[in-house]
């Protein structure tokens, strides 16, 4: 049986579609938000906030757009795990908290079984900037970069690449040296990075980095992205709008603005009146402090700061329903087959209950 909740009590799924509907229909200006979704669940909501002439965000959006700002003014070159895993003799890592992000993280960029470099001869050399306390990968030679600032840090080994001088002495000059001498040396290297520490800032040094040393050798990237089908919903957005998440449809058309339609900025002051939000990946909430009317779309349970008018247990996409979202192994969007089928509906689907429930005047 479908799990929902009307104002706290247990109702049907069309009848929490249909308040669902009434609420959102009601609005002048509401936001679609969280948005952790697979692609027909993302395409379902950008469909109905267009149709409420509403905007849509997504949960994960400021580290969306670490890497998005940055690419967006400067391109990038980025590969995908498999190719870093079978071809890189050099890896670079940028913060502590890369194994947070994706826990597989290093297995997947463990050398291939039958490297192109011949990596079981020749030891692959991983610098790492801003490691964690005790940090060693196993069968390769490492470079630690201490640094709080990964930003300084980045742009230090930066300059010893180039042979250019540094606020530097002693210890910390040489471990600079040692890293410049180790990707100036490589025949193949790959940076990764995550959007948790790194912000604008550090992501174009990072490329700026990585632009110096294809003057002499190949160096790529390998941004890991963000949670909740952040990339995957990025991408739908991409090809349904032109834009990323942060667009509106206020003025009939879509409007992307990265602070004027941020989901929080628009609760927070006012400017929306009603919200759905979807979270289909984790138990995530928002962390608004208005409260308005709320439509919450939740694949477990989830500790909200205030009870959602409307609560609808939804499936997670490749465990109750099949689905597609991006998939970080193969820096792709992949279709996924559910794992444990159950009578959870998808995203998509209880969007397109509340739709057909929308009032006549909100079409």
């Amino acid at each position: 049986m479908v799990e929902a909740l009307v104002d706290g009590k247990s109702a049907s799924l069309d009848a929490a579609a249909g308040r669902a509907a009434e609420i959102l229909g009601a609005a002048k200006f509401p936001i679609v938000a969280g948005l952790g979704a697979d692609v027909a669940g993302t395409s379902a909501a950008i469909l109905l906030a267009e149709r409420l002439r509403g905007a849509y965000d997504h949960m994960r959006s400021p580290e969306i757009l670490v890497d998005l700002a940055v690419f967006r003014q400067a391109g990038a070159m980025m590969t995908t795990p498999s190719v870093a895993r079978l071809q890189a003799d050099v890896l670079v890592f940028v913060g502590d908290d890369l194994s947070a992000i994706w826990p597989e993280v290093m297995a997947r960029l463990a050398p291939g079984e039958i490297p192109y470099f011949d990596l079981e001869k020749a030891r692959r050399k991983i610098v790492w900037i801003g490691p964690p306390p005790g940090a060693a990968v196993e069968g390769a030679e490492l470079v630690a970069l201490e640094g709080a600032d990964l930003r300084a840090t980045l742009a230090a080994l930066r300059a010893r690449v180039g042979a250019k001088p540094v606020a530097a002495s002693g210890a910390a000059l040489a471990a600079l040296d040692a890293a410049a001498a180790v990707l100036n040396g490589a025949r193949f290297g790959v940076i990764v990075w995550g959007p948790r520490l790194m912000d604008a800032l550090g992501v174009e040094m990072a490329l700026g980095l990585l632009l110096d040393l294809n003057k002499t050798t190949r160096f790529t990237s390998l941004p890991l992205g963000a949670g909740d089908n952040a990339a995957g919903v990025t991408q739908t957005s991409g090809w349904s709008t032109g834009f990323p998440a942060r667009t509106s449809f206020g003025r009939g058309y879509p409007e992307h603005d990265a602070w004027k339609f941020s989901a929080e900025r628009l609760i927070e002051e006012g400017e929306a009146d009603a919200a759905l939000w979807i979270s289909a990946y984790s138990a995530s909430a928002p962390r608004w402090t208005r409260r308005p009317p709320l439509v919450a779309l939740t694949a477990q349970e989830t500790a909200f700061g205030y009870a959602p008018q409307v609560e609808i247990r939804v499936g997670r996409p490749g465990l109750d329903h099949d689905g597609a979202d991006f998939a970080r192994e193969v820096s792709a969007l992949v279709a996924r087959t559910a794992s444990a089928p159950s009578a959870a509906p998808s995203v998509a689907a209880v969007i397109q209950k509340i739709a057909a429930a929308l009032p006549a005047r909100a079409a």
